[in-house]
């Protein structure tokens, strides 16, 4: 979010921001988690802007005009947290083209621009975000929907911009999950479900569904993530590249182990790594850039984690989070998540809390939901070990976050 950007821009802690705002102020009421769900959507900071503005040496203005996005103001040019996706899309069929087109002609320069953006937001969520990246993400799908029921094109362009427009709706629905704001996400990968099945991209259909799949598994709704998740491995057909295949068999053993169906979550891991073994040369789609063994191998360790096979877990862990890129600063606090309850359930809890303060570390400034989940499931699970003087320490120093 912006006001996110303006604090890191700083070099600020949310910590020292808080600071500063009660040192400019002379009121001590101004906390770390406070500034956290100013950052977060979730509350404005009011009577603060002024001070804030001092702080982050910003224009008042600029986050008067911030505020007023963020409060879904009518007034107010581009949509905030405060705004909802359905309420910025046309509604009913968001693709279904206008009656009379008076927009201008375009053609696969048109398509190849938005292709660019599209994959430059899939690059940006691998280092930010969805607080930072949701409104950007929306305002691209907004403006995407437009040009494809404003403008006229040929038959060929018509299904080359549906298909950019299924894979940004994935995109969008991704960073709007992770951002907390999961009806918007699904009303987003229901606009990419539809774009990708008239386009007849049954494999982008796969991964739309797939995606949703995922947050119904991840937001109590188990049941209807597997049926999802199988139905969108079926969609995408034997014939889906390999990467492709692999990542939605993935899925389908997450969506497994959330309802406790261990053997067939174990089977299909085994399918997915096989699909990935799988030497032919059907090329992947840009989107499954991602998808590689190491990614296999970590889904692996979270499978064994959520069945209680810890023994399992840690080894994989351990071994890929040495490799893993250290600029993807979210999924490091995710991945770590995992190994901080595996050591809990192996009843090593002076590593759980070594690793959740790494998570807590990590996580503190990055504007994610599902990073602020993690990090409440360690704390829960540490709270087995008040005992142990690493776990106390921990819960002294962070339990507040539980009520967050």
């Amino acid at each position: 979010m912006y006001l996110t950007r303006l604090r890191r821009r700083t070099s600020r802690s949310q910590r020292q921001l808080a600071a500063d705002l009660c040192a400019l102020s002379g009121v001590q009421s101004v906390t770390r988690n406070e500034i956290s769900r100013w950052e977060r959507g979730e509350r404005l900071p009011g009577v603060w802007l002024p001070f804030l503005a001092s702080a982050l040496k910003t224009p008042l203005a600029d986050l008067e005009q911030a505020a007023a996005y963020a409060r879904g103001d009518a007034l107010a040019p581009l949509p905030g947290p405060a705004a909802t996706l359905a309420e910025l899309l046309p509604p009913d069929d968001p693709l279904a083209p206008l009656t009379a087109r008076s927009g201008r002609r375009i053609g696969m320069t048109t398509v190849d621009s938005l292709a660019g953006r599209v994959h430059g937001l899939r690059l940006a969520d691998d280092v930010l975000s969805g607080g930072d990246l949701a409104g950007p993400a929306v305002r691209e799908l907004r403006a995407a929907v437009k040009i494809h029921r404003e403008s006229s094109y040929d038959d060929d362009t018509g299904r080359a911009l549906l298909v950019q427009i299924g894979e940004l709706a994935q995109i969008c629905g991704w960073i709007l999950s992770d951002a907390g704001r999961h009806a918007d996400a699904e009303h987003a990968y229901g606009i990419g479900i539809s774009a990708a099945r008239q386009a007849g991209d049954t494999t982008l259909v796969g991964n739309v569904a797939g995606s949703l799949a995922y947050q119904h598994a991840n937001n109590g709704r188990e049941r209807e993530g597997v049926d999802l998740a199988r139905a969108a491995l079926e969609e995408a057909g034997p014939d889906a590249p390999p990467k492709t295949r692999a990542l939605f068999l993935d899925r389908v053993a997450w969506t497994l182990t959330k309802v406790d169906e261990a053997q067939p979550a174990m089977r299909a891991l085994e399918e997915a790594h096989a699909a990935l073994s799988d030497a032919n040369d059907r090329a992947a789609p840009t989107w499954s850039y991602w998808v590689s063994r190491e990614e296999l191998e970590i889904m692996d360790a979270r499978v064994f984690t959520e069945l209680k096979r810890p023994l399992r877990a840690v080894p994989l862990l351990t071994d890929v989070l040495g490799r893993y890129e250290a600029t993807h600063a979210r999924e490091l606090a995710l991945y770590r998540s995992w190994l901080s309850i595996a050591y809990a359930d192996a009843n090593e809890p002076e590593a759980a809390a070594e690793e959740a303060r790494a998570v807590i570390e990590l996580s503190g400034d990055l504007a994610s939901d599902r990073t602020a989940e993690r990090t409440r499931v360690i704390l829960r699970r540490l709270q087995a070990y008040e005992d142990v003087p690493e776990a106390r320490a921990v819960l002294d120093d962070h339990g507040h976050l539980l009520l967050v």
